[in-house]
């Protein structure tokens, strides 16, 4: 199985999803992003956290596909944005580790 960062650089969305998400990222905060995806109470570390994440933007993902009436585009960035932030935090935590262990 594909680690979870693999999996992420993976996913191929169109361009202007991406691009929205990324003029959000700045304003990831994991405090206020994760409740509103995941639900309140103790925030997942990174990795757990972009799991969940990317399954829920699977499902959108298939909602937009099907050009389904439910389909949110606010909703999916917002997910994007979130998944980007935690894959950042993920990459960094992993480049501190591999700092310390050769430290």
């Amino acid at each position: 199985m594909k680690d979870i960062l693999s999996a992420m650089a993976d996913l191929r969305r169109p361009r202007l999803l991406i691009s929205a998400a990324r003029f959000g990222l700045p304003e990831y905060r994991r405090s206020t992003h994760l409740p509103r995806h995941l639900g309140y109470g103790p925030l997942p570390r990174s990795g757990p956290a972009l799991i969940d994440l990317m399954a829920l933007e699977a499902a959108i993902e298939r909602t937009r596909k099907e050009r389904d009436a439910a389909y949110r585009v606010t909703l999916h960035v917002d997910l994007l944005i979130a998944m980007m932030g935690e894959a950042r935090l993920l990459r960094a935590s992993h480049a501190a580790a591999t700092t310390d262990i050769f430290s």
